[in-house]
């Protein structure tokens, strides 16, 4: 637990500087260094005031609670420093003064990331955009030539969608300035087709040609597998149906076509079963592991989205697996300080948010939603039911933010489609390797990888097809808040449901507390008279009797009635009040 506010801090501290101005944000960072340094000094002070005879309680762990403060606030303050270098690219030099007059540029750059494909137009009306990012190298506008290192986002037509990392390509556009909370210094709207001037690296041309003959060989098949498995697999969406799209954005199965924490948990956890069958020593298997998951994210893609997969996964594995409930929460706080002191940008990623937010679930209660099963259920079928259950709950209130929209069966889809996951993500990795190895042998693996990617489509349009798939949500902070209750609820109601005699223990307890309350508040300030007797207002309970009676203050001549009985035969006789003629 001590770890978590390190981590908000350093998270904290890289938002806030993609918000602020370098000079605002350099004065944060000189605040957090003297708070830093006002709590070490006070630790230290309170080491040497005490003395050897008289240890006061709670000294040494007031000690450690300020010298970790001190240590948050310092890397915080370094998250913050990192944060300030890159805004004063975006609110200061040639670059920063070019996007905010809209110029026109002819720049040199070097592809940094896979091209995404943009499912709105924008205002030059072309259907087919991309988005890829890029780092600038030099850029020339008004006869001047100037040499910058940048973060770009091109926004192009379908020229763009074969641009592979690690091509430096030369093309012109126009620069404007990034919207807030953007990492990139500007966005460069390109007029013309990129010039290739240069090609990749054999280590990034080698796994992007791979990428590109498992796609062609995927594209062979027919239905929902033609571009679901290669989405599934390597991430790549580009042959993916829009119908299908759609209907898994309706049932919140979008994460299945991303490469994400779930596929590189797959693939890690594949070489850890196989390396214990086979008896290997503790430190080969952890070598091997490693260099799996390495080539696997070689792959698909370095990108910044793969390995912040790569460590979430391997996280979400260790707290599954692992015998330490705490662990998997200190390795999570560790990968996000990481993460966000190498790139703050991280820090206003939303898919990053829902990263942490997935693993922070599997790692809270994950292992305990399992310990709900009863013992007859298999490990790896209970796991498979509580990690979308602890991921949905966590990442909900999230996705809200979003999409203000709730999806009714997000959880049933979910689930039905873990069993089918698991063999199109191995079966279709180990395919990758034999494409150009071996073709007849990759033949076996990736039809049968297709055929269960068949059967996730087939999932994803059957329950987007039910009715009230799609149902509307508050918007904003309301919003997160009503579906951060609702995620409650619900793992309260698995909770009760696996609970049978708790459950009733808890309802019999809530009704003797119930009728404690109301013996103690019901006759508070009614003004009545006590009946005779003795007795006061309030429930009474007859043991033998079966039945509730209330003491009735109207009159003392029958100061206990039974209660009205629902189903009694014949008209209630009416008893005339004393006195009456």
């Amino acid at each position: 637990m001590r770890l978590i506010p390190p981590a908000v801090l350093v998270w904290a501290t890289a938002a806030a500087g993609h918000y602020m101005h370098p000079a605002a944000l350099a004065a944060l960072c000189l605040t957090l260094v003297a708070c830093s340094a006002l709590l070490l000094l006070r630790a230290v002070s309170t080491a040497w005031v005490r003395r050897p005879g008289a240890r006061p309680p709670g000294a040494p762990a007031h000690r450690s609670f300020h010298a970790t403060m001190a240590g948050a606030l310092l890397l915080a303050a370094a998250a913050g420093g990192h944060g300030a270098a890159d805004s004063a690219r975006r609110h200061e030099g040639a670059v920063a003064g070019a996007a905010a007059a809209n110029t026109a540029v002819a720049v040199e750059v070097e592809i940094t990331g896979s091209p995404r494909q943009l499912r709105t137009p924008g205002r030059s009306g072309l259907a087919d955009r991309w988005a890829v990012p890029a780092t600038l190298i030099d850029m020339t506008f008004d006869s001047h030539r100037v040499q910058a290192q940048a973060r770009l986002l091109i926004l192009g037509g379908a020229d763009w969608e074969h641009a592979a990392p690690g091509q430096r390509i030369r093309t012109t556009g126009k620069l404007k300035p990034p919207a807030p909370g953007q990492p990139e210094a500007a966005v460069l709207s390109a007029s013309s087709a990129p010039l290739t001037l240069g090609a990749a690296a054999p280590w990034q041309r080698g796994p992007a040609e791979l990428r590109d003959r498992f796609t062609r060989a995927a594209g062979h098949f027919d239905g929902d597998a033609r571009g679901l498995l290669p989405g599934m697999v390597t991430g790549d969406t580009r042959l993916l149906d829009a119908e299908l799209d759609a209907a898994m954005k309706s049932v919140g199965m979008t994460h299945l076509t991303a490469v994400s924490g779930a596929n590189c948990s797959l693939v890690l956890g594949a070489l850890l079963l196989a390396a214990r069958s086979l008896r290997f020593s503790r430190a080969f298997a952890a070598v091997l592991c490693l260099t799996g998951l390495g080539l696997f994210v070689l792959m698909v893609g370095p990108e910044s989205s793969v390995l912040r997969a790569a460590v979430m996964g391997a996280i979400g594995l260790v707290a599954l697996a692992g015998g330490r409930p705490g662990r998997g929460l200190s390795f999570l706080c560790l990968a996000v300080i990481g993460l966000v002191l190498a790139q703050p940008g991280l820090s206003t990623s939303f898919g990053f948010l829902l990263s942490v937010l997935a693993t922070l679930g599997i790692v809270v209660t994950g292992r305990p939603i399992m310990a709900w099963f009863p013992a007859a259920v298999p490990r790896w079928l209970a796991a498979g039911l509580a990690v979308p259950l602890s991921a949905q709950a966590f990442c909900g209130p999230a996705v809200v933010l979003l999409q203000p929209q709730f999806s009714t069966y997000a959880l049933p889809a979910n689930m039905a489609a873990a069993v089918l996951v698991a063999p199109v993500t191995l079966l279709g990795t180990a395919a990758v390797p034999l494409m150009p190895l071996a073709p007849a042998l990759a033949a076996a693996p990736l039809g049968i990888a297709a055929a269960f990617a068949t059967g996730v489509g087939a999932i994803a349009r059957c329950f987007a097809g039910l009715p009230g798939a799609v149902l509307p949500w508050p918007e904003g902070a309301f919003g997160a808040a009503t579906m951060t209750l609702f995620s409650a609820c619900t793992l309260a109601a698995w909770w009760l449901t696996f609970h049978p005699a708790r459950t009733v223990a808890l309802a019999r307890a809530a009704h003797e507390r119930t009728v404690a309350l109301l013996n103690r508040f019901l006759p508070r300030g009614n003004g009545l008279r006590a009946p005779p007797g003795g007795s006061r207002p309030g429930l009474v309970h007859r043991p033998g009797r079966g039945r509730l009676r209330v003491c009735k203050q109207f009159s003392g001549r029958k100061p206990q009635w039974l209660l009205p009985r629902p189903h009694a035969h014949g008209p209630p006789r009416r008893t005339p009040p004393p006195g009456a003629t």
